[in-house]
């Protein structure tokens, strides 16, 4: 059985998918600095890690085919949700610890509303980027996007 293979030292944060993994996500989305970090791609979900600048945010999506999970870590947010991408009626102001589950559908951003880098991670079933995915700005992620 392998012990803890971080004992005394920086873990590296990358994409470990598929393979078995047991870790302190609170430690590795605090440590994240990326906006986007894939931590585990695997066949059915997958786990990334954002770090959102101050006043910045995810942007405002939705994905047809996919629910997603996502846990404040560190910092505080505006979540908006809603059929409609012009009428986000569920808007909640959030802070470390909170879990925002957003169905396939529905169109979503978190907003970074205080004075550091807004840390989360977000699940993705079925997973929504390629394995080992970092974007180190939103700038990026986008480009990534339209080039999909």
């Amino acid at each position: 059985m392998n012990q803890n293979r971080y004992h005394n030292r920086v873990p590296e944060i990358k994409d470990y998918g598929p393979e078995p993994l047991i870790v302190n996500i609170d430690s590795f989305a605090k440590m994240n600095n990326n906006y986007r970090t894939a931590l585990w791609t695997g066949e059915h979900l997958q786990v990334t890690l954002m770090s959102i600048p101050v006043g910045g945010d995810i942007g405002l999506e939705m994905h047809d085919n996919l629910d997603q999970f996502i846990r404040i870590e560190n910092g505080y947010a505006l979540v908006q949700m809603g059929k409609d991408p012009d009428v986000l009626n569920d808007q909640q102001r959030v802070n470390s610890n909170y879990a925002v589950l957003v169905p396939a559908g529905t169109w979503h951003n978190i907003i970074n509303i205080g004075r550091m880098p807004l840390k989360l991670y977000s699940i993705y079933a079925p997973p929504q980027h390629p394995f080992g995915t970092v974007h180190k700005t939103k700038e990026a992620a986008e480009l990534a996007e339209k080039q999909k």
